[in-house]
């Protein structure tokens, strides 16, 4: 029988060469191998693919492809096709941008399928572009974040093929900011940078004056020096209409074999230099790119390459235009090479409509208590990589790993922007769940080696037991809440991530009130105890059972809040205990009601700022700060949105992406609701019952220049049909005449005027969606006399829609989809066991008045405190004294010494090798304030006291190039009417090994690796 086998199969062989032999052999050769041809047009295909981490699937059901009733979508069979494709023909190219997945793919390879690409790499076939772990949003993610996600697949494409990527390719996100283009561009070292959203209107300006394609100058502060090319697709990211090729995609394809029907060469070369002809009228110079894929195209990827063979060969051999196999920086440098004079773009992109009524500036607002978790756990990052170097990074135990992998997912596109279905939502926040776990107990540990228990011989014994409070937003410490009654004493350690001593207030639950608070030094201080609202008590009972299972056993009965001092990098130590021993007590907050309809007005504010409240009206009236003599009419109010239900005629719905306004309804605080005043020598608090579903807190500390508004929204009702879009409003008397001041991902801010773009005549078709831009650090409107500034603690959407009024959008709840992709309502709902409600948030803004010019130290300064809350960390004590036996305060840098006033820490991290990433920024804009906006400087030596500094290399901002060789590389592109004397930009200059000082110039981020001679472990 096997016999048979052996000579049957020999038979079809045989037959099968003598049939090759005899027939004319069909087996075509295609010439591929075309380059740049000059004097004619060049037609750039650069096979991509675009890989969301995360959108209608989790990011691990798009890498293995499960979950295909969604979406039918494997990255790993990209990967796993792409390479064969490849290797068939030398001169076919790819590009890959998702770190995320090809780590994913990367860490399942075989030795030898690992050389195999690093070949490809190394022959530019294979090219990284963009490089980070994820695409991310340009919007709602804050610089440090941003920086923080590149940096990690950069460092990674460095260390396993020795390459740095070239370009930036935000081809996705739904708008573009400045800090992209100068920051996420030109600083990391990019040449390039193209993207596919802008406004419909923008591009049909642009595609009418060839301006697709500027040099775009993102910064004011550092202008032509970190200005880059930058280039907008005619048509988003995708090839030309009639050039899709996957395996089930209904583009035709080149049929050119003779001996079957359909032959349609021709066809296919005419539709080809078409459509090439066509993007030529509106592309300067003689070169334009095709972006040959899109949504996880190239799931077998031998579909696409085999057309493409076939296009290149017979439309060069056609003649009329030029088509090579490309990838982004072989065009560019195409660019680059014709010597053209670009247009100059400043400022940013948004906000993006990519048809009239569909502006997509609900997504600054959408998911808002997930984009608070990011915000959150970015500060918290920061703050544990820190303590991660101050002890010394652990090989084996628990490291800040998995919460930089999933803070980095986060920052994807359809992440932080909240525009993914709500599984995948869950699915991000399950990983920065269990990335901060992890790095909870690197923190702990941490702080248990730096206050350690002395020994006798001096060496520090890490005893304690420190515990956190994850869920305080929802008032729950349980670390806080134990009973002091009995002679114990409950330890915080507060620490603080900023390069300056802080002083701040701490509010934690506790359950006992005849408690007392003692400083590092043994000394009371003073505090108090503020009473909670039900409105607290309702958010803290539902949430915590979702969290554990059931109802926290204790209730708090109060908050306590007390002033800290805290050192730059490093903590204080405050012991609470039972006041019954020793006499002294936290002063209670005396409350008043007042009922509406009462005729009288109420001062609150222990310091120098002061609120007054109208009982009659329930709501603040005036504003008055004795230090500077401002006083203003201030009024604030709630208001809601209906969301857009579109038409037969018009079908677009407000929804995850789009906001569409149908119509304004104003929320009247309920009459029958007393305002409630608690004042006290830490805080006054007055505290408002807008509606059954609105509750909002003003608070005024003693010692504070500002207002803090702290608001739970929810769940928004939804019975009459309609979602809803909640906003609130904060008027003034201000003259601001249309313009307003919005920061760009929490660095530069950039003017904005109502119902105007500076780069063309705006159509306005939706005067309040159209005005809304991203806000993350925080909006501003000024006058010939003040400034009024309102500051957030996530990403919102916000505006001033009206002379003298600042508006933030709060929450959104909407019950149709807006038909942008996401297929799913922007519903959200929170089911614990059987009890499902619509989601509520709580959440904080701040506010301040100031003479005109003097806003932006308050803005800068407190936005740092904002973005890095202290930390706090809890142990419980019997008998010893804490304060003798441990360190009780600890500073990483020397004691003499803080970071200027004008300077941020943004990364202290210490590095698989040993080494350690600093990244240093100034805070401040040229001509922001008239004594910070100026040159700074930085002693290294008195940041790193106890270690001696052997080598400082300064490298770009993703750390994975030097600094000096990728200014050597810069390409510096031409600009229309613009002199290279009109460009000069003052930098910072070499930092001298000796003298070992870091200058800064104003809006200057500089990234080193410093390497230590002894890695010396601190002293106590």
């Amino acid at each position: 029988m096997e016999m048979g086998v052996v000579v049957l199969g020999f038979y079809y062989s045989a037959l099968l060469l003598l049939g090759i032999l005899c027939a004319e052999s069909k087996y075509m050769v295609y010439n591929t191998s075309q380059t740049i041809v000059h004097g004619k047009l060049n037609v750039h295909l650069v096979p991509h693919t675009h890989d969301d981490v995360g959108w209608l699937k989790t990011v691990d059901q798009y890498y293995v492809g499960s979950n295909n009733s969604i979406q039918g979508a494997c990255v790993q069979n990209v990967l796993d096709s792409l390479v064969p494709a490849l290797l068939a023909d030398k001169n076919r190219k790819f590009i890959y941008v998702e770190q995320a997945f090809f780590q994913r793919w990367w860490r399942d390879q075989s030795e030898e399928i690992q050389n195999v690409v690093r070949q490809l790499v190394n022959s530019g076939q294979l090219e990284f572009i963009n490089g980070g772990m994820c695409m991310h949003d340009e919007a709602a993610p804050h610089y440090i974040d941003m920086i923080d996600q590149i940096t990690l697949g950069h460092r990674f494409i460095k260390s396993e093929f020795g390459v740095t990527p070239r370009i930036g390719w935000q081809i996705d996100p739904f708008g573009h900011s400045a800090v992209q283009a100068y920051l996420l561009g030109a600083e990391v070292g990019f040449d390039s940078l193209f993207f596919g959203r802008i406004d419909y209107q923008d591009s049909i300006k642009r595609k009418r004056d060839k301006s697709l394609e500027v040099v775009w100058r993102g910064s004011k502060s550092l202008g032509s020096s970190s200005q880059i090319f930058a280039g907008a697709f005619p048509k988003n990211y995708e090839p030309p209409s009639g050039f899709y090729f996957e395996v089930n995609d209904d583009s035709p394809i080149v049929q050119d074999d003779i001996n079957l029907f359909d032959y349609n060469v021709q066809d296919r070369v005419n539709d080809f230099v078409a459509a090439a002809l066509a993007q030529a009228d509106i592309t300067r110079t003689n070169h334009i790119m095709w972006t040959m894929g899109t949504d996880f195209k190239y799931q077998y990827a031998h579909t696409w390459f085999r057309q493409m063979d076939k296009l290149i060969h017979y439309v060069n051999k056609d003649g009329r235009v030029n088509a090579l196999y490309s990838t982004p920086s072989i065009y560019t440098d195409a660019k680059y090479a014709t010597k053209e004079s670009w247009p100059l773009k400043t400022d940013d992109y948004f906000p993006y409509a990519d048809r009239e009524n569909a502006y997509w500036t609900g997504y600054f607002t959408s998911r808002p208590a997930f984009k608070r978790y990011v915000r959150l756990m970015s500060g918290y990052y920061l703050a544990a990589r820190q303590l991660e170097f101050f002890k010394g990074r652990s090989h084996s135990g628990p490291n800040t790993d998995s919460l930089a992998d999933a803070l980095a997912i986060a920052q994807h596109h359809d992440a932080v922007s909240g525009t993914e279905k709500q599984h995948v939502a869950n699915d991000y926040a399950k990983r920065l769940s269990l990335g901060c776990s992890e790095a909870e107990k690197v923190v702990a540990s941490s702080l248990a080696f730096l206050a350690g228990s002395k020994a006798s011989t001096g060496c520090r014994n890490p005893t304690a037991n420190f515990q956190q409070c994850p869920l305080l937003n929802i008032s729950y410490c349980r670390a806080s809440e134990i009973d002091l009654s009995h002679g114990k004493n409950l330890i915080v350690v507060v620490y603080n991530s900023l390069g300056w001593r802080r002083e701040d207030v701490i509010r934690i639950p506790v359950i006992n009130e005849d408690v007392h608070v003692l400083d590092s030094e043994g000394r009371e201080i003073e505090s108090q105890l503020v009473p909670p609202a039900d409105a607290y008590a309702s958010l803290r009972n539902y949430y915590v059972k979702a969290y554990l299972g059931s109802k926290p056993e204790e209730v708090p009965k109060y908050w306590l809040a007390f002033s800290v001092s805290v050192p730059p990098l490093g903590f204080s130590t405050y012991t609470i205990s039972s006041s019954k021993s020793s006499g002294a007590s936290s002063t209670k907050s005396s409350i008043c009601t007042f009922q509406r309809g009462e005729k009288s007005d109420i001062e609150v504010g222990p310091g120098n700022l002061k609120l007054t409240f109208s009982a009659d009206l329930g709501k603040v009236t005036n504003y008055a700060y004795s230090r500077n003599s401002i006083e203003e009419l201030v009024e604030e109010s709630f208001s809601f949105y209906t969301g857009y239900i579109g038409s037969k005629e018009d079908t677009q719905n407000s929804g995850a992406y789009v906001f569409r306004p149908n119509g304004t309804f104003p929320i009247k605080p309920e009459t029958e609701v007393p305002l409630t005043v608690m004042r006290g020598p830490v805080l006054d608090e007055v505290h408002q019952q807008i509606n059954s579903w609105i509750f909002q807190t003003t608070r005024l500390y003693k010692g504070k220049e500002h207002v803090e508004v702290e608001f739970i929204v929810g769940p928004v009702p939804i019975d009459d049909g309609f979602g809803k879009e909640v906003a609130t409003q904060i008027k003034t008397s201000l003259e601001n005449n249309k313009t307003f001041y919005t920061d760009s991902n929490g660095r530069d801010f950039i003017k904005r005027v109502r119902d105007y773009r500076a780069d063309w005549e705006l159509k306005v078709n939706q005067p309040v969606a159209g005005n809304y831009y991203p806000i993350n650090l925080g909006i501003y409107i000024q006058d010939s006399r003040k400034e009024f500034s309102v500051l957030v603690d996530r990403s919102v959407g916000g505006s001033s829609l009206v002379d003298g009024q600042i508006e933030l959008m709060l929450h959104r709840r909407l019950l149709l989809d807006d038909s942008r992709g996401v297929d799913e309502a922007l519903n959200e709902t929170v089911c614990v066991l059987d009890d499902c409600r619509g989601l509520t948030i709580q959440g904080k803004y701040y506010f301040k008045f100031d003479a005109l010019g003097e806003g932006a130290k308050w803005r800068r300064s407190f936005g740092q405190e904002i973005y890095s809350p202290l930390l706090l960390a809890f142990a419980e004590q019997d008998g010893d004294d804490w304060m003798s036996s441990h360190a009780s305060t600890f500073s990483g840098i020397d004691s003499s010494y803080s970071l200027p006033d004008n300077v941020a820490l943004l990364t202290l991290q210490e590095l698989d090798d040993g080494k350690v990433l600093l990244r240093l920024a100034h805070l401040y804009e040229i001509g922001e304030d008239s004594v910070l906006s100026s040159m700074t400087s930085v002693e290294l030596k008195k940041l790193f006291p106890g270690k001696e500094i052997g080598s400082v290399t300064e490298m770009s901002l993703s750390g994975n190039q030097e600094r000096t060789e990728m200014e050597k590389k810069r390409l510096v592109w031409k600009v229309e009417g613009l002199l290279e004397e009109d460009t000069k930009v003052e930098r910072g200059g070499p930092v001298d090994p000796t003298k070992l000082v870091v200058e800064l110039a104003p809006m200057e981020i500089r990234t080193f690796v410093i390497d230590f001679n002894h890695q010396a472990l601190f002293d106590a």
